[in-house]
């Protein structure tokens, strides 16, 4: 989750959705923001603590953390945007993610259908924290009532130009993405799949396929 209270907005960051990228463009305005130097020594003492603290909104959390955290006029004024993905594709990334990153988290051999049946039939503990795209989507953008308290919510499939609707909305100039994590190991996610594993995805993330109109 990124806050500038200078430019008034939120960016809720949903894992694998192009986020990063998006971070670290909008990451050089925050030190223009006064408000950015306390938020920048709350993270590092939360870090130094094992972030034990709860003084930092997570990279992460959902957009009703800040809504509860924040004062309801300053939360209300914020313009407030996320990305979602079709979670077919999302799924991929994920596997390649940790296949890439943190292997040891993977069974020796383990194929994406295996990771996928492991992760989402749940015959043994997952852990959240290291593959948090476990998570419907649609989870991080509302509140206790299912209503949606965002104002924006874009596309990975359209991410420049969602990305160039945000800048206008804040005031901030247009910038080119930098294309941070892209991934060279994988191949077009439709090809990972079986009737049985593209129907796990099918029920496990019904909620983000009905709000967001994604099709295998």
């Amino acid at each position: 989750m990124l806050l500038s209270r200078r430019y008034q907005f939120l960016f809720v960051h949903i894992a694998k959705t192009g986020g990063t990228s998006v971070r670290k463009s909008l990451q050089k305005f925050r030190w223009r923001d006064p408000f950015y130097a306390p938020q920048w020594v709350a993270s590092k003492l939360s870090g130094l603590t094992g972030h034990t603290l709860a003084i930092k909104l997570p990279r992460h959390c959902k957009a009703i953390t800040a809504q509860e955290m924040l004062p309801r006029e300053t939360y209300d004024r914020l313009f407030k945007f996320a990305f979602v993905r079709n979670p077919w594709d999302l799924q991929v990334s994920s596997y390649h993610h940790i296949k890439r990153e943190r292997p040891h988290l993977l069974e020796v051999d383990e194929t994406f259908p295996d990771f996928l049946r492991r992760k989402l039939c749940r015959d043994r503990p997952w852990q959240y924290h290291i593959d948090i795209s476990i998570t419907p989507q649609r989870q991080y953008l509302v509140d206790l009532d299912g209503n949606e308290i965002v104002d924006f919510v874009g596309r990975y499939e359209s991410l420049q130009t969602d990305f160039d609707y945000c800048c206008d909305r804040i005031g901030l100039p247009r910038q080119v993405l930098p294309h941070r994590r892209r991934a060279t190991d994988r191949s077009e996610y439709r090809t990972y799949y079986d009737d049985s594993t593209r129907a796990l995805v099918a029920e496990h993330f019904a909620m983000d396929i009905e709000a967001f109109g994604y099709e295998f």
